[in-house]
């Protein structure tokens, strides 16, 4: 079976067989196109999991701040996982420092999304703007309080 054709009807035994193939160095019988392919979406993934994990720590971030009464060791325990998910990426993955800077103000908008969902409280209750800093969101003893709506406290 041609490699191609293996990659559309079982990817796995298609990758098994691309990697065989480095190995014993059949550069002239690899997948080219497809195994381009794949790298190319493994590094939109890690950007993808990066702004991921940024909008849901932004999301409980806001639910913590903004809805005291309701907060939970639930959301206490999101906000360190991300923290400590998002580090760990950065250490596997030290080029998407400056993606953090890049995404920071989208992962903004995705925790928002999330935080008006799951409080049902109005958009007009969240700050517009990104209230955090990066050293604020990545600090695991920054918890916001109701009265920091700049991310610098009153």
């Amino acid at each position: 079976m041609d490699t191609s054709e293996l990659y559309e009807t079982d990817f796995y035994a298609w990758t098994q067989e691309q990697v065989t193939l480095l190995k014993d160095q059949h550069w002239d019988q690899l997948d080219r196109l497809n195994l381009i392919e794949e790298i190319e979406t493994l590094g939109r993934q890690e950007r993808k999991e990066l702004r991921n994990r940024l909008g849901l720590l932004f999301g409980h971030l806001l639910k913590w701040q903004f809805q005291r009464e309701k907060r939970s060791n639930s959301w206490l325990g999101t906000i360190r996982e991300q923290r400590i998910q998002i580090k760990l990426l950065l250490q596997d993955s030290p080029s998407l420092n400056p993606y953090l800077e890049e995404v920071f103000l989208t992962a903004y908008e995705l925790g928002l999304a999330l935080a008006i969902r799951e409080t049902q409280l109005g958009e007009q209750v969240f700050p517009e703007a990104c209230p955090y800093t990066p050293e604020q969101i990545m600090n695991p003893e920054f918890l916001p309080e109701p009265n920091q709506v700049d991310g610098q406290g009153e």
